[in-house]
Parts: C-alpha cells; structure tokens; sequence
C-alpha cells in the first residue's frame, strides 16, 4: 500500500522529468541529474515519517440516506459538491450494499464484518433492550488499535446502550453521540414533548446525548437535534487535528437524516427539496469539513475516507425521506431500494480518480480490507467480509465476492451471484401503492408477497421483471448457494437453525421462578417454530419448570414473531389433573402482545380434543411490562394431552410505532397441576 503511493510519487516526478512522459526533450546535463536526485531524496525524506505508520481510516456513515440522494448518483433539489469531489478523487460504487436495510443489524455488520445474523443483532435496538453488540465481537477499531490507531466515533451508536456495549468497551478510545436513532424520545412527530399524554412513544426516556460512558446532557427538543450535526463534525476535527502525527480511525456515523429531521440556521431553506435537502446539504458541508481537516493537516495521501449509508431511504415519511431511484421500495425491505446504498471511497494517490465501478461489494467487506491495508490481524472468530483493495486499486477486473446474502430479521430473502438475485418467497413493509407521509409525519405501510423470482439486476436493477422460468441452471445454483447461507446463519422462513451463529452481549439475566408441575421434562410439540433468537431454552422450554420475567431478554422465553402459538403437551399416560396455566408476556415497547386468544384444549388419546377454556383478549394499548396468567380447572377425568392455541396479533396496531410490522407472541411455561 504504502509502496503504492510512493511509486505514484515517483511515477509523478518521472512525468515531469522524462521525455518518454511529456514529450519534451530535456538536455541530458549534469545539472538536471542533479536536480533529480535531489528530488527524488526529497520525495524519499518528506514521507519517511508517513511510510513508517500505517494510513489513517475515515468512514462517514449517514442514517437513511438514499442511494439517489448524492449528486453523483442522481440526486435532484439539492447539491452535494463536497461529495461529488470526493468521487472525482476517488471510486464510486453502484453496486454496494448493507447486511439488512434496518439501523442496528447494518451497523453492527459496518464495525464486526459479519452479516448481522451471524452476531445475533438485529431490528433496531432501544431503551428497553438488554442486549447489545456482544464485547467479545471484534470491532472495525479492536482491529486497528492492535497497530497503535487511536479511535475514535462521534455519531449514533446503535449497538446496545447499557455500559458494557457502549464504544468504550467495543474498541474506542473515544465517544460523544447518542446510544440510538435520534426518534426514539418522548416527542411526537410536530416536535412537542409526549409526557403523559398516553401515547406508545412516551415510554422512551430522554434522549441522552453521552460522552464516554457517561450522560452529559438531554436532547430535548428539535432545536437540540440541529445542532447534532455540527457538534458531531467539530469533535471529528478536532479528533483529526490532534492525531494527525498517528495513525487514527476515525467512524462518523451521523444521525441524520432519520427523521427528525433538524438542520442549522446555515443550511435551513438553502435546497429546492425542503427540509430533507437542507439536511443533505449540511451532511455534504459536514464531508468537507473533514475533508478539509486533512488536507490542513497534510493528510490527503495518506487517509482512505470512505461514505456510505445504513440502510436506504424510509419512504413513507414522503418529503422527509430521500430518494432511491431507480431502485425497487426502500427501508425496511431487501428490495434493492432498502438494501444498495451509495458509497464514495477516496485516497488520494493510491485510488485512481474518477472511477466508477460496478463490482459487487459491501459494508461487511470494509473490516478485512482495511485491516489489510494496514497490516492488522483479522478478527479471531470467522467473519464474512471480503477484501476489495483489487476493486480499489483497479488491478483486478473481477470482483473478489461472488455471492451474497440478503437476510431481514430472521429470514433468508435472497441470494446474489453476480448479476442474478434470486428472492425467495416472503412477506414484505411494501411502500407500494400508499400514500407517504408529509413534514415529518409518517403514512401507513402496504404489505407485499412475492414468491420465487430471479432477477437480472445487469438489466433490471428496477426488479421489474421476473425471469425465472428462463434460467433454470441459474436458479438451481442460487438455491444451493441458499441452503449453505441456511447452514450457517438459519432461516425463519424455513425453520432452519444456523449452526455458525453465536449470541449477542447480554445483560446479566433477570432472576427467575422454578415451579414444580407435572408436565416437567414431558414431550411439547409445536406447530409453529420458535425464534432462533427467543428459545427459553429449546425443544423443552415450555415444560422446564421455570418462568420467565418482565424481562423478555432473560432467556427463559419463547418467542414466535408474528405468528399463531400452538403447542400440544404429552404427559406419557393418562392422569387426573386440577388445573392448566399458560403465561404470556406483554412488551408493547419490545412489540411484545398478548395473544387476541387463548384455548385451552385437552384429550385422552390424541386424535379428538374438547375445549376445556377459551380465552378472548382485548388488546389494550400499555407501556408496562407485563404477564398474564391464563388459567382453567379441569373436569374429574383422565387427561393425557394438553394443547395450548393462542391466536396472535399478527401486525402491530396503527397506534404502535411499528405499525404494520410482525407482533410477537412471548410464552414461558405451560403449568399442569
């Protein structure tokens, strides 16, 4: 690397001074080798200091931004100059994409290399989520303070808020930024403050603006989010100028333009696109800050800057959402719309400028890459990232990935190779046909279904057209290509486990109850799978003995998201029983809720079953975390199977921030007396 840039240099003082270069014949004297010399001792002297450390890393990461929302990639209403410079030095990526098109799981995908099922972190984690990024995980700054980088992030983290998962603990050495999304406060959608008014948002408590470990201040209102992206951009200078004679990391995730959107007074009204391009307009002065920085610093040849966003644009929050054109839908989804982001890479003298590349690459291949870059050890558990440098230095006209895949959740969407995307059949947030949102208020989320559909994305990025009936071979190879991502990282959609997936960083678990019934250690059938994420202890959790919490991260729930629960218990031979209980969770925050219904069924044999109880439940909109027992006595006669139907929510109500979206039904024991 360092090699590289050095024979630019010498490459550039040979343009200048060698006929075969410049066309110019230069009389062959004394003096002018003199003079080469001297130059070239010169050029070997000035970046002795820079050769003997490795680059510096920069990476700019917005919360989104749409694919079409940069000058270079269409964008329209608004400028972007400082980025499109950045282009004009450096590469553009066409075809780069996020793990999932959601803030956590694509963030902890950015910092780990891994696809986010793979590190157990998912959705987007909030103030009652008691897990995080687990520290064991190594993170893009683990990596490089092996080789003496000082690091440093100013931005959302988004990756576990308690101490133990904040920067601190994950790598850096230092941190001034939110825990999460910028929306998640006791304020509705015009700004004013939610206390008491009953609403599912005023559950959140204020947001905590953190430096270190510790809170330093509330962001309390929409003029406090204003002044974020300044703030954050001043701590990445600053960061920038007392570093500069060290290699440094410096990770500048900003928070906008996730809705709220807020600018300052120097860029408020300055686009032709409202609100959403000013904030564009100000995330794009923010690049050239730091651009600047560097360049103050002579720091230019020696630091990889590198801009992309976590997810695309989230579209039904109409004019404060961006754009993803032509790309099919947006956030949320792992259409192209929610999943392809731009990215921009700049470093001046090594990366050719100008290039635009089509090569398929990601935000899980930025760890391996730049470890290599600069000399530092990969991470000691298996990650998924690729090192692109080929695609960066233009020495290699193929692509170092092949396949990739697109999960969302739990579930498998489809499996890139090369140009063909092959989606599997699954239920989508579809934007499609709904009437968006308009000055900051969001409109209502259509659903979609596709089933199994190719796509040539070479000649249909737009997803238009599904072409699986013409390319039998190609489908063949994806579906195979499937079941190895199944394999390794499960599926939800086909009940498969992964065997590769290893567990997020948890709180110390809430203490829980043992219960002695007589259906401990009987055999439970379902009919439905539980979430990999949510198993209360596998196969026999709900004839375990013990009982879960209000917590529902404490491990001793099941979970089934947006599905019927249906169990059916074998107590092995026909005894008399007193009573039947069945307890449910209720986390409407954690889109936790209580079944609509519960039946309670027995039978003595197996094949016919009389309902003993049937439960009907009012959903009821509540912030508390709660447990409901539903409990019925029995007959005097002799019961050998017990079946337990509760028939879910199915979507968050239009009253829930996630409306629309999978409700999740949560189980911990079924108790037999």
């Amino acid at each position: 690397m360092r090699g590289r840039t050095l024979q630019n240099r010498l490459y550039q003082l040979r343009f200048y001074f060698t006929k075969s270069e410049i066309g110019i014949k230069i009389r062959s004297s004394s003096w002018f080798y003199c003079l080469l010399l001297f130059q070239v001792i010169v050029v070997f002297t000035s970046c002795n200091s820079l050769y003997e450390r490795p680059p510096n890393i920069i990476i700019i990461f917005t919360d989104d931004q749409g694919y079409a929302d940069v000058g270079k990639y269409g964008a329209k209403g608004f400028q972007t100059p400082n980025l499109d410079r950045m282009a004009e030095e450096g590469i553009r990526f066409t075809d780069f994409h996020v793990s999932q098109a959601v803030c956590s799981a694509s963030r902890a995908s950015l910092l780990t290399g891994c696809y986010s099922e793979r590190v157990s972190i998912q959705g987007a984690l909030h103030s009652r989520t008691r897990i995080g990024l687990n520290p064991d995980e190594e993170t893009i700054a683990d990596v490089l303070k092996k080789k003496g980088y000082a690091t440093g992030i100013f931005g959302k983290w988004h990756l576990g808020h308690h101490e133990k998962f904040l920067p601190l603990q994950q790598g850096f050495d230092e941190f001034f930024g939110l825990p999460y999304s910028n929306d998640m406060w006791p304020v509705g959608f015009d700004g004013k403050p939610l206390d008491g008014n009953g609403s599912i948002k005023s559950y959140y408590p204020q947001l905590a603006l953190i430096e270190g470990n510790e809170k330093i201040e509330d962001v309390r209102t929409l003029e406090d989010q204003s002044r974020l992206t300044t703030r954050y951009t001043e701590r990445a200078v600053n960061f920038i100028n007392k570093n500069k004679d060290k290699p440094f990391f410096l990770y500048l995730p900003h928070s906008m333009p996730h809705v709220p959107l807020a600018v300052s007074d120097k860029f408020k009204g300055k686009s032709e696109q409202g609100l959403y391009g000013d904030v564009i307009m100000e995330i794009d002065w923010s690049v050239g800050q730091i651009l600047r920085a560097l360049k103050n610093n002579g720091l230019d040849e020696n630091t990889l800057v590198i801009f992309t966003s976590d997810n695309g644009p989230w579209l039904n929050f109409g004019n404060h959402a961006g754009s993803a054109f032509p790309l099919r839908e947006g956030k949320g989804t792992m259409w192209e719309g929610g999943a392809r982001v731009p990215c921009i890479m700049r470093w001046i003298g090594t990366i050719h400028p100008g290039t635009v590349t089509d090569k398929l690459a990601a935000t899980i291949d930025i760890l391996p890459t730049v470890a290599s870059i600069a000399s530092a050890p990969l991470p000691k558990n298996k990650i998924d990232g690729l090192d692109i440098q080929s695609i960066l230095y233009g020495s290699d006209q193929k692509t170092p990935r092949n396949e990739y895949y697109y999960y969302y959740g739990a579930e498998l969407i489809a499996i890139r190779s090369g140009q063909w995307k092959l989606c599997f059949p699954h239920t989508y947030r579809s934007y499609k046909g709904m009437e968006p949102g308009q000055d900051g208020f969001p409109g209502k989320y259509g659903r979609g279904t596709t089933e199994l559909a190719l796509y040539d994305l070479q000649n249909d990025i737009s997803e238009t057209t599904n072409v699986i009936n013409h390319h039998p071979e190609i489908v063949n190879i994806l579906k195979a290509l499937g079941e190895k991502a199944r394999s390794e990282l499960g599926d939800r959609l086909t009940e498969s486990q992964g065997s590769e997936v290893r567990p997020p960083g948890r709180l110390t678990p809430a203490r829980t109850l043992q219960v002695a019934h007589k259906a401990i250690g009987k055999k439970v059938s379902l009919a439905t799978t539980f979430h990999r994420k949510y198993t209360g202890g596998g196969t026999h959790a709900l004839t375990n003995g013990i009982k879960g919490s209000e917590d529902y991260t404490d491990g001793n729930w099941q979970g089934f998201e947006g599905n019927d629960f249906e169990a059916t218990v074998d107590l092995g031979s026909s005894i008399k029983l007193k009573e039947i209980k069945a307890s449910f969770l209720q986390d409407q925050v954690a889109w936790i809720f209580y079944p609509v219904s519960v039946d309670i069924l027995t039978s003595s044999a197996g094949d016919e079953y009389n309902i003993i109880k049937k439960f009907n439940n009012q959903t009821k909109q509540s912030l508390e975390q709660e447990i409901k027992v539903f409990a019925t006595t029995l007959p005097d006669e002799k019961i050998r199977f017990i079946k337990i139907k509760a028939k879910s929510q199915g979507e968050c109500p239009s009253w829930h921030p996630g409306d629309g979206g999978p409700a999740w039904i949560f189980i911990d024991e079924i108790v037999v007396q």
